[in-house]
């Protein structure tokens, strides 16, 4: 019987964007085969030869400091490429961590090849947003509704989100909907209570409301926000 050899994978970055030169800080892999988790893993910090953006430390809090003594991304790569070669990448908002390896890649002398030519890639933020449309599919918002123990993810680290988003795709992916579906009733439930007070709330608009519009520095600063957003969680509900 052919196994199916399955890496659920996470990074973490030096910042949001490669074009401003963030870097990796870090990559696991948790290993699944045939639906089984392996407790075989790869797991590794990395020197980014940069500074790390206040606001990505605060995120993952790992600092520039904690990394001064750890491996370039050009000392650890030929061991990630052995690890994930032939395995189905799953990764929760793809395109940014396969964004940042290829990018890693591209750095490289000689430079290496695209992450996809040795890996299949599948990202659970486009099945979980086919799942639940309209809803938030970030993966705190997943665990909770798959009711999958995050309470240690007190700052996002790739270890500990590379098992969480295990557990979760094996929840999404069980095809047990009944597990779950007392929780979806009382969604629906609260929904529709929701709508129905909606309805019939009556609106009264002030006349003398007075406007205040945001500088340009303030919508710089909101943008930074909702991007950072978007890097934490996977999406950001202000862009909806």
């Amino acid at each position: 019987m052919n196994k199916k050899r399955q890496l659920f994978l996470d990074t973490e970055t030096t910042g949001l964007e490669t074009r401003d030169g963030h870097r990796i800080i870090e990559i696991a892999c948790v290993e699944m085969i045939n639906r089984r988790l392996t407790h075989n893993s790869y797991h590794v910090y990395i020197n980014p030869e940069r500074d790390i953006d206040e606001g990505a430390q605060q995120v993952h809090g790992i600092s520039t400091e904690f990394l001064a003594d750890k491996p370039l991304f050009a000392d650890i790569v030929e061991d990630f490429v052995r690890f994930v070669d032939g395995a189905e990448l799953i990764i929760h908002n793809a395109s940014f961590d396969v964004g940042f390896i290829n990018h890693e890649f591209s750095l490289l002398k000689p430079a290496v090849g695209r992450i996809e030519k040795c890996c299949t890639i599948t990202d659970t933020l486009a099945m979980a947003r086919k799942r639940h449309p309209g809803q938030r599919n970030n993966l705190d918002a997943l665990c909770k509704r798959y009711g999958i123990d995050n309470s240690g993810r007190n700052l996002h680290g790739a270890l500990i989100d590379a098992d969480l988003l295990a557990s979760m795709y094996l929840a999404m992916t069980s095809g047990q909907n009944s597990l779950f579906g007392k929780q979806d009733e009382v969604h629906t439930k609260k929904t529709t209570a929701e709508q129905a007070a909606n309805q019939t709330l009556e609106i009264k608009t002030p006349t003398n409301l007075k406007v205040i519009h945001a500088s340009a520095e303030e919508l710089a600063e909101h943008e930074t926000q909702l991007v950072a957003i978007e890097k934490a969680s996977g999406e950001c509900l202000w862009r909806l």
